[in-house]
């Protein structure tokens, strides 16, 4: 595996940690539909949170929420929908980023709620 992915794969797990210390329920990782792919599923109450994570180390200085393109929205979007549908969910559904910057060894977290809107 390529040094980029098991930085990819740590950094979906310090997203999973941090949600969960934030009272949320994993519902699902690495959830597949057709083209898509959903990072992580993760409920609280009677919100469902798609969640794309975007690990980055500091040297990388675009803007990790904008390499989300309208694309991938239309895939998480759809992939959404189909988990919700299938798994018979009365929930309000948002679509969130996580951030994970690497810097020095050290990791730091930012958490988008509602990063953007499927309509």
């Amino acid at each position: 595996m390529g040094e980029h992915n098991e930085f990819g794969q740590e950094g979906e797990l310090l997203a999973i940690d941090f949600l969960i210390k934030q009272g949320y329920r994993i519902r699902h990782r690495n959830y597949r539909y057709l083209k898509a792919e959903i990072d992580i599923i993760a409920q609280k109450d009677a919100n469902l949170a798609i969640v794309e994570v975007k690990s980055r180390s500091s040297l990388f200085f675009e803007n990790i929420a904008e390499t989300v393109t309208a694309k991938k929205i239309r895939l998480l979007v759809s992939a959404a929908n189909h988990y919700v549908v299938t798994q018979n969910l009365d929930v309000e559904v948002r679509f969130d980023i996580i951030t994970v910057y690497k810097n020095k060894g050290k990791f730091e977290l930012e958490h988008l709620e509602n990063a953007f809107y499927h309509f």
